[in-house]
């Protein structure tokens, strides 16, 4: 508390006093009107890159300053960021927080901190330094980016704790222009990742100041980072589409232009994915892939003009929504497979209603994705923006640690507010 106390930056919840009576021990905190960034990802789904990175760079600036006074967090999770209505997020729960010239931070063998984003140092029983708060950080924007922490806890912990320390950290599918401070966060070797004040410039810069080049070759699979930094390997992964977007996004529907009606558009993208039935083994596997197209839909966030309204230019009515392009669908189906794998529910919710029936309901659909641990690549094939449909391959590994491939089409509903549903599926 005192150490918190300290550190005054308008990204770190202020701890105005310590009060003590009756043998009790009481704080006096800045209250923070809002939600927790956890409690936002359930409520909204993943991220896109920009807000993601408006959200966790406040959050790498308040570490940045800490780590300046000689603090270590210890504990950087997305329950420990408040986000108020405005999108300003302040840095709370300096509880276990220690100062770098703590002793107790040389001692081994005691883990402290939320297993799900500790650093392979930490979760083995070393000490916790700087770089132990930059690797939660970069944990915590894959949570933000995926909607899910990055490793698996439930009621396994030690199981987590020797992924942590053994594996490959696992990687966002579609990380757009945040691939590099992903990998420069979640490094292994503590000596390897950036140094938080790096973390934030990078954030705070965004895709166009912070000199990345995405590789969409499928040859090459490095990001180029700055000129004279040496490149790190990634997966490789389809560019996003990095213009502007609000702090706390949820996504909206396109303009919709006066030239085509709505009859038009919803035509293009019914028909050709007929029935698909849910079946045991890998039928089941292939008719939930399906579900892999949706993207986290806030329905309190959609706007949808009224018909008649002459809000267009020429003084015409606005007609239906704009048909997606190609990148369009299949950057949807990404987000989809991301949202699908962290949240059943939100995935289950961008189905149609006749092809929720046709999957067994939520109870069928959880059958499958409740079995998915995480899903390890995402590459697009094609999309077909006039029959509404689009191809990826995925892969994904199973709870018990199988790990499966699939190529599947997926057929796509828009709907009059622009908005895009899962209304059929098969492999290919």
């Amino acid at each position: 508390a005192r150490l918190a106390a300290r550190l005054s930056h308008p990204h770190v919840v202020a701890v105005y006093d310590l009060v003590e009576e009756e043998r009790q021990q009481y704080l006096v905190m800045e209250y923070v009107e809002g939600t927790n960034l956890s409690g936002l990802l359930r409520a909204r789904g993943p991220l896109l890159p920009d807000a993601a990175a408006a959200l966790i760079g406040q959050a790498a600036d308040a570490l940045a300053a800490a780590h300046e006074a000689g603090i270590i967090h210890r504990d950087v999770k997305p329950s420990n960021m408040l986000v108020t209505e405005d999108g300003q997020l302040k840095l709370s729960d300096f509880g276990i927080a220690r100062a770098e010239a703590d002793p107790s931070l040389t001692q081994t063998g005691l883990v402290t901190g939320s297993p799900a984003y500790l650093a392979p140092e930490v979760a083995s029983g070393g000490s916790a330094q700087d770089s132990s708060d930059v690797w939660s950080l970069g944990a915590s924007l894959f949570h933000a980016l995926t909607g899910h922490p990055p490793y698996e806890v439930s009621d396994n912990v030690l199981g987590a704790l020797y992924r942590i320390v053994h594996e490959e950290p696992p990687r966002v599918p579609e990380p757009g222009w945040l691939g590099p401070v992903l990998a420069a966060t979640m490094h292994r070797d503590p000596a390897e990742r950036w140094p938080m004040a790096r973390v934030r410039d990078f954030l705070q810069l965004g895709p166009d100041g912070a000199g990345v080049t995405l590789v969409t070759d499928p040859t090459a699979g490095t990001v180029d980072t700055e000129p004279g930094h040496h490149t790190q390997e990634l997966a490789t992964v389809p560019p996003v589409n990095t213009g502007p977007q609000p702090v706390v996004p949820a996504p909206t529907p396109r303009a919709r232009p006066a030239s085509q009606e709505p009859s038009q558009a919803r035509s293009r993208r019914r028909g050709r994915g007929g029935p698909v039935l849910l079946g045991l083994g890998l039928g089941v596997l292939v008719v939930l892939v399906a579900f892999l197209l949706g993207q986290g839909r806030d329905p309190g966030s959609e706007e949808t003009a009224a018909p008649g309204d002459g809000s267009s230019t020429s003084g015409e009515p606005t007609a239906g929504p704009t048909p997606p392009t190609q990148e369009e669908l299949e950057q949807f189906a990404a987000s989809y497979v991301t949202t699908a794998a962290g949240d059943p529910p939100a995935g289950f919710a961008l189905l149609t209603s006749e092809f929720q029936q046709q999957s067994g309901g939520l109870d069928g659909y959880r059958s499958f994705w409740g079995s998915v641990r995480e899903v390890s690549s995402f590459t697009p094939v094609g999309a077909d923006p006039e029959a509404g449909t689009v191809t990826y391959e995925y892969s994904y590994v199973l709870r018990n640690g199988t790990r499966r491939t699939q190529t599947i089409e997926l057929t796509l509903e828009q709907q009059e507010d622009g908005a895009l549903l899962v209304s059929g599926g098969r492999e290919i």
